[in-house]
């Protein structure tokens, strides 16, 4: 969450009249214990604003209706794969839930994976990790199995990271490997032009020696990422140089040709990424389920996208600092808690009862978002006539509504009394 401002304020430290100065001991301790407000600070901007200071959310979401479980504000600078353990580890600790931790790539370092031996974990492998990069790139296409989610095939592997046995789960995706070929294709042309036009420019350079001439081309060649020195010649010229005018030099031209093997690595792995978990037992976690609970992290997500919608008023902060910002984030979850709660209850009394409401377009819906029924009540007054309290504006589309709804809810409308 991106900020205007300094914000270079900081908590007092309150010494008490009890607390001498010459108990260096005991002001140590109340140092510790003080509380240590964040620090709002320029970081990685995912908001495209590196000219701001910003804080950082971390949040905690339930797989089961998106309901935030864990939300904690944190300092503009810190990186999600220095503090994604912790956050795990603290989570669990208050909760005491045999649950299982989805995140992304960003909690997959050695750090964090011993950190969270006692936890189960899954998330993306990335692949700046070599032992990654070359199973995606040399795993052949018969190990793979189709998948019972559409779209997808799979090969599973046992494999040892910081010391941690764990399965890892090479995906494939169609979807994605239709258009990974189609920017392949994309880069080979356009890096085969820029080659072509590199080795155009060294043919134009002089050399004093045959041995200078060859070295500048391995030098170039070394730059090709999906290409190779097909042919070369070096010729020998008469310098047009001022200094060096009538005396002997040398120029080399190339060609180029695609390197096969480095294409084909590209192509082999185009479309697949790796999941990890270090739950073995496929009994207990079954290969598709690794696949269906990773693609539905986007709880998290959602959660964000309400948190910094301008219709919800605090995507930009104007407090003067970290400490109100602190206690805003609160409220800001305790928004998004009581939201994802109404709307998950809705959803759910919807898909008992095998009923549908009608969505913005006018179709028929089971899971309507929680801003669609807000803006359904719209235009309803508490009117008193004759001191006596009337709802306005009523009809039986809200009332259907209400009845998914607790009691408590009914009150408001003069329902139940």
């Amino acid at each position: 969450m991106h900020v205007h401002g300094q914000y270079n304020t900081s908590l007092p430290f309150v010494i008490f009249e009890s607390q001498k100065v010459g108990h260096n001991q005991e002001l140590e301790e109340l140092a510790v214990k003080s509380p240590k407000e964040i620090t709002i600070t320029y970081g990685y901007s995912r908001d495209h604003r590196p000219d701001l200071k910003q804080f950082i959310i971390e949040m905690i979401c339930s797989g089961d209706g998106d309901i935030p479980i864990f939300l904690k504000l944190a300092s503009g600078n810190q990186a999600d794969s220095s503090c994604f353990g912790q956050i795990a580890v603290e989570y669990q600790k208050q909760l005491e839930v045999n649950s299982l931790m989805v995140a992304d790539a960003a909690l997959y370092t050695e750090s964090n994976l011993k950190m969270m031996s006692e936890l189960r974990w899954l998330c993306r492998v990335p692949l700046s990790i070599k032992a990654a990069k070359s199973l995606i790139s040399t795993l052949a296409e018969s190990e793979f199995i189709d998948s019972t989610i559409p779209g997808y095939k799979l090969a599973s592997k046992i494999q040892n990271y910081a010391g941690i046995e764990q399965r890892w789960l090479v995906v494939q995706s169609q979807e994605r490997k239709e258009s990974d070929l189609h920017k392949l294709t994309q880069k080979i042309t356009k890096a085969e032009s820029k080659a072509v036009q590199d080795l155009k420019k060294l043919s134009q350079e002089e050399f004093a020696c045959v041995a200078d001439a060859i070295k500048a081309l391995s030098k170039l060649s070394k730059q090709f990422k999906y290409h190779q020195i097909h042919e070369s010649t070096v010729t020998q010229v008469k310098s047009n140089k001022k200094d060096t005018s009538g005396e002997i030099s040398y120029q080399i031209s190339a060609t180029v040709s695609q390197d096969e093997s480095k294409i084909n690595t590209e192509l082999l792995s185009a479309g697949r990424f790796i999941i990890a978990t270090n739950v073995l037992d496929s009994q207990e976690l079954s290969n598709d389920s690794m696949l269906r609970e990773y693609k539905a992290q986007q709880s998290c997500e959602r959660g964000f996208g309400f948190l910094k919608d301008p219709l919800f008023f605090a995507d930009s902060i104007f407090l003067k600092s970290p400490e109100r910002i602190e206690s805003l984030g609160m409220i800001m979850g305790l928004c998004l808690l009581v939201y994802t709660l109404a709307q998950r209850h809705i959803r759910n009394a919807l898909l008992e009862s095998k009923s549908t409401i009608k969505n913005q377009l006018g179709k028929a819906t089971n899971r309507p978002t929680l801003r669609w029924i807000f803006q359904c009540f719209q235009c309803i007054h508490l009117v008193t006539l004759n001191q006596e309290k009337h709802i306005s504006n009523w009809n039986k589309d809200r009332d259907f509504i209400l009845s998914l709804l607790p009691d408590d809810c009914l009150r408001y409308y003069q329902l139940v009394s």
